[in-house]
């Protein structure tokens, strides 16, 4: 903020708890620009673990369980990411977020389902 900083975005999560602990945490220490989070339709639980695993993101359990139950089927499994994010957008927007960042890595396909979801 010192330097010119208008906001500030998060690395990604899956948990919007996780986002709102980090504001609060932000704002204790003086933290007053807006914070947006960073959010990323998953495209597969190996995918998940993965990234997760790079960035140390926690993974919820509700997640893993819904990725799993589409087996080794990936386009399910990209579908459940999608919801996934979907439900994250909408929760963190009317739990005050003042907008989001999304991580889509190149993959346009679920980019576009998701911001289609979101505007419906």
């Amino acid at each position: 903020m010192a330097a010119g900083a208008d906001f500030v975005t998060t690395q990604l999560f899956l948990d919007n708890e996780d986002y709102f602990r980090f504001v609060d945490r932000a704002r204790a220490a003086g933290v007053t620009v807006p914070i947006l989070p960073g959010i990323m339709p998953v495209l597969s639980l190996k995918q998940a673990r993965n990234f997760c695993g790079f960035c140390k993101a926690r993974i919820p359990d509700a997640l893993v369980r819904e990725l799993e139950a589409c087996g080794p089927d990936e386009e399910a499994q990209r579908k459940v990411g999608v919801s996934w994010a979907v439900r994250q957008a909408k929760g963190l927007v009317a739990r005050g977020a003042p907008g989001y960042h999304v991580y889509i890595l190149n993959k346009a396909e679920s980019a576009v389902e998701l911001f289609a979801a979101l505007r419906a």
